[in-house]
């Protein structure tokens, strides 16, 4: 045997390469580059074509850019292309940017909704108004788990500004995600126990987390409700005359604080809005509210002395039919203000409300009533989302390897990003809605973008969103341009853009989006439009004048106005 026989002996290695486990794929239809109308896919299949799917949330989102302000809802025409029908829908909870498309989109899909009590009240509420059976409605109750092949999913409660607000653990396959929906870390939340952070912990270490960004750019941490409760009391304790406190809703812990706070100050109650009532009804069926005072009917207010008078009321955002419009006004049927009695703004103006909040609160000024809101008594808030520092919690417990920021716009989305990169998170993408995002071993990947044309609900039935005016000829339409624009109020009285611009041209013909960025920052700067709808109106000539000026062929423009903030951090509130 020569000497280099041993060695020939030895069979050659076989090289075993991993086994690749399948992708899970994550689809937007809503919430993603804006706070609002939230829906959000997960498929999953050993093969592409054996791939499920399942929904999280459906949501709308009110168009304030629009004559009527009517709702604006997903659009799945997307889904139809891609041959997705999701076996269920999950809901995390019962806020109307999470639950208000549900009536609208469900029907095409008529799958089981699986929901919590609170958010299944609602949702079979709002089914029995539009005629629709309720035998889909699932109720789950928080912390149990189900099972929708191949997906398991463990509802997970957590602090938020309405009960049963719960984030999702998705197991598919080897993938563990965490969905958060919408949460923050209160040691105090009224209504509901804190967060748990040994359930969190045991979850480490995830794959993937899809998280609520619409605080993360500001610094510390939300304040909690329990905290608000106080602000409240000591402030009624002070008032003279009648009090109305004006709030959303959903926040029924806030309601419920505001409640508490009048029976101890020798106030009684009574509830203003049809959205208050039906909120306040189906929580105290559910038994959310059994020491919430008994209520007087707003019939019998004007045989209270004014001292003994508190108000809940909808309406804080400046809507024009809402119960604070019509005190403002002076046409409420059962109850006058005037001077010495204080109306109190229990909740943060959403972007592009600003306007609409001003004209009411000189409606109440010129009445003579004392007004405490977020500027001079900002205590008497607190958001529902978690700050920077409450991030950065969360994900110690959980320990993820990769993020996907939602629920905000840009802005949002980038600073949750930051912080998750200097936690070592890998957070390579700003999700938009419409974007097909792959998960696998390789991280996270874009695979295509499907368009997302806005629809509306008009003439109760979703319809396309109407363009500005694009001309057709014999040949048809010479494309069409969806163009979301992210505007501002400034306090010299014109508009600004946020952030980036978003386009899609799709068809239509090519032009300098440069160009048109720095017309357009021009235009809005110069328009004194006081709402969305009004600087629509105003914009809408200009923007075809440009685009017939610079192309040849006219395309069907659709514009989205979207209100945000300006981006200035402040304290979180």
């Amino acid at each position: 045997m020569t000497q280099d026989a041993p060695a020939a002996m030895h069979k050659p290695r076989v090289e075993i390469r991993p086994r690749r486990r399948p992708p899970l794929r994550f689809l937007p239809l809503g919430g993603c580059g804006e706070i609002g109308m939230n829906l959000s896919l997960y498929g999953f299949g050993a093969r592409e074509e054996d791939e499920a799917w399942i929904a999280v949330d459906c949501g709308m989102m009110i168009r304030q850019d629009l004559p009527d302000t009517p709702l604006q809802v997903p659009n799945q025409a997307g889904l139809d292309a891609l041959g997705i029908v999701p076996r269920a829908l999950v809901i995390t909870h019962g806020h109307e940017d999470h639950i208000g498309a549900v009536a609208w989109l469900w029907p095409t899909w008529g799958c089981p909704i699986h929901a919590t009590p609170l958010a299944a009240g609602l949702l079979r509420a709002k089914f029995q108004e539009r005629g629709l059976a309720t035998d889909a409605i699932r109720v789950i109750e928080p912390g149990e788990a189900i099972e929708v092949a191949p997906f398991t999913l463990r509802f997970l409660p957590v602090p938020h500004s309405i009960p049963e607000s719960c984030a999702l653990l998705i197991t598919a396959g080897e993938h563990r995600v965490l969905h958060t929906g919408d949460w923050k870390l209160d040691p105090d939340p009224l209504l509901g126990a804190p967060i748990d952070p040994a359930t969190f912990r045991a979850l480490a270490p995830l794959d993937l987390v899809v998280g609520d960004s619409t605080n993360a750019p500001l610094p510390g941490e939300s304040r909690s409700e329990g905290e608000v409760a106080e602000a409240l009391e000591h402030t009624i304790a002070h008032c003279e005359g009648r009090v109305v406190v004006s709030c959303f809703a959903s926040n029924l812990a806030r309601v419920l604080a505001i409640g508490r706070a009048a029976e101890r100050c020798g106030r009684r109650v009574s509830l203003m809005g049809r959205s208050m009532e039906r909120m306040v009804a189906v929580a105290r069926g559910l038994g959310y509210l059994d020491d919430f005072p008994p209520l007087v009917p707003s019939n019998d207010l004007g045989y209270l002395p004014p001292e003994e008078v508190l108000v809940i009321a909808t309406g804080s955002q400046g809507e024009p039919r809402a119960a604070l419009q019509r005190l403002a006004r002076g046409r409420h049927r059962s109850l006058e203000l005037g001077p010495g009695d204080s109306v109190i703004f229990s909740a943060k103006a959403i972007p592009g409300n600003e306007l609409l909040i001003e004209r009411l609160k000189a409606g109440l000024r010129h009445l003579g009533v004392a007004i405490l809101d977020e500027f001079n008594h900002p205590e008497l808030h607190a958001s529902g989302h978690p700050a920077r520092e409450e991030l950065r919690t969360l994900y110690g417990w959980v320990r993820p390897r990769h993020l996907l920021p939602v629920h905000g716009e840009p802005r949002h989305q980038q600073a949750h990003r930051e912080i998750a990169e200097s936690l070592g998170i890998r957070a390579p993408l700003s999700p938009a809605n419409g974007d097909l995002i792959r998960f696998d071993g390789d991280g996270l990947t874009l695979e295509a973008r499907h368009p997302q044309p806005p629809v509306i609900v008009s003439q109760d039935a979703v319809a396309p969103l109407p363009g500005l005016g694009g001309r057709r000829d014999v040949g048809g339409r010479h494309g069409s341009l969806y163009l979301a624009v992210s505007v501002a109020a400034t306090e010299a009285g014109g508009w600004t853009r946020i952030g980036r611009l978003m386009l899609d041209g799709g068809d239509a013909p090519p032009f300098d989006e440069d160009d048109f960025a720095d017309w357009l920052d021009a235009a809005l700067a110069e328009l004194s439009a006081e709402t969305l709808a009004d600087l629509r109106l105003a914009l809408q000539p200009r923007l075809i004048g440009w685009f017939a000026d610079h192309l040849r062929r006219l395309p069907e423009i659709h514009l989205q106005l979207l209100a945000v903030e300006m981006p200035v951090v402040g304290s979180p509130g």
